[in-house]
């Protein structure tokens, strides 16, 4: 069935009449609710981190690389020559001071021992015969049967065998303390490196090096400041002892805590800078010879200065500015004057009281006296 003409443009019509009241309709109430919600959406405010601004005393400091050094060091030697009978130690373990390290082969040692006490005896047998040969000869001297000079003889062989009893004597101890020294102990307590010499091995006293013993707790750290630094850690080092923070990279049980204990007499003048070491007590090992840390060291003390976290401060082509949080919850883009910067905090000279709330995430979305709505707030 075919439609005539004049019902297709009755039908055109009454589309083209729908279109025109939807968008009337949408124009009207539509845009009456986006009017509704953005009013709404502006008191709601920009969210935002906030955090106070303190007055009180703050420490200025340097950040330094620094590298940790064994407390003492020593190359383990034999004193007597000999061969290495055995090595008693785990390398790369802690030892204990007096632990045995090492064993030299004794028993040349234990034959010059035995030799020298048998010369003892001997001349303690000479020495009662000269001693009973001059008692006899004295009677018989005043009795005229023995000559003076015959008596001077024996008294002079009486004060040999002393002298040979001493001498061996002496002997005795040496070879006693020679045969001590072959067994090695450890000098103090630390970590022993790979062994230098095996069992079989031939030492030659005071020469061959049999290990590396490191004495790491307490442990330093050696850093190198400026030399345009030193005077403020000079002062602070007589006003008290100076702490030392040490943190090592991939660490995450935080930083260590030690104090300053060295100041070298001299500055590099090729480089311009003081070396200066720190101590930390190392009872867990976190330090190791060699290692590299991050020192942060104090060097001045302001009082009643007024500081803010750094991700408060802002800048632009006009200077330095902070987000001030009025009591209104709206922002003032205020210009403050930094001064210098300790660790997550720096001081405000000029522009900012203590106890104001400043800005601390979500200054990209703010102008001067925007509303704002703290987060957790």
């Amino acid at each position: 069935m075919q439609r005539s003409p004049g019902k297709n443009v009755l039908i055109v019509i009454g589309l083209l009449a729908a279109a025109a009241l939807a968008a009337f309709v949408w124009r009207h109430v539509g845009h009456t609710d986006q009017a509704a919600r953005a009013p709404a959406k502006a008191q709601a405010g920009v969210p935002v981190t906030t955090a106070m601004a303190t007055r009180g005393e703050i420490d200025l400091a340097l950040k330094i690389i620094g590298r940790a050094e064994a407390y003492s060091t020593v190359n383990v030697r034999s004193r007597v020559n000999g061969q290495v009978e055995r090595l008693t130690f785990t390398p790369g373990h802690h030892v204990r001071k007096g632990d045995l390290l090492a064993q030299v082969d004794p028993r040349p040692l234990q034959a010059a021992l035995d030799a020298a006490k048998g010369n003892v005896a001997r001349d303690e047998a000479s020495l009662a015969k000269a001693e009973a040969d001059l008692q006899r000869f004295q009677s018989m001297l005043g009795k005229g049967f023995v000559s003076r000079a015959d008596f001077d003889l024996y008294k002079a062989n009486l004060g040999v065998a002393r002298a040979n009893l001493q001498s061996d004597r002496a002997s005795v101890r040496a070879a006693q303390v020679q045969l001590d020294y072959a067994t090695i102990t450890a000098p103090f307590d630390g970590v022993t490196g790979a062994p230098l010499a095996y069992p079989g091995a031939t030492l030659t006293a005071d020469t061959t090096d049999i290990v590396v013993l490191n004495q790491v707790d307490p442990i330093r750290v050696a850093f190198s400041v400026p030399e345009d630094s030193l005077a403020a850690v000079r002062v602070e080092a007589r006003r008290r002892t100076v702490p030392v923070e040490a943190r090592i990279p991939g660490d995450t049980e935080g930083p260590l805590q030690g104090e300053l204990e060295f100041i070298d007499n001299a500055v590099d003048a090729t480089t311009g800078t003081i070396t200066l070491k720190g101590r930390f007590d190392n009872k867990d090992g976190r330090l190791t010879p060699g290692q590299f840390a991050e020192v942060t060291l104090p060097t001045t003390r302001l009082a009643d200065v007024v500081s803010v976290p750094v991700v408060a401060l802002q800048s632009s082509t006009a200077g330095a500015f902070v987000f001030v949080v009025k009591p209104d919850h709206t922002v003032e883009q205020r210009p403050v004057t930094p001064g210098a910067t300790s660790g997550q905090r720096v001081v405000i000279d000029k522009g900012l009281q203590g106890g104001e709330a400043v800005v601390t995430e979500g200054q990209m979305l703010l102008t001067d006296g925007a509303r704002v709505r703290v987060d957790g707030a």
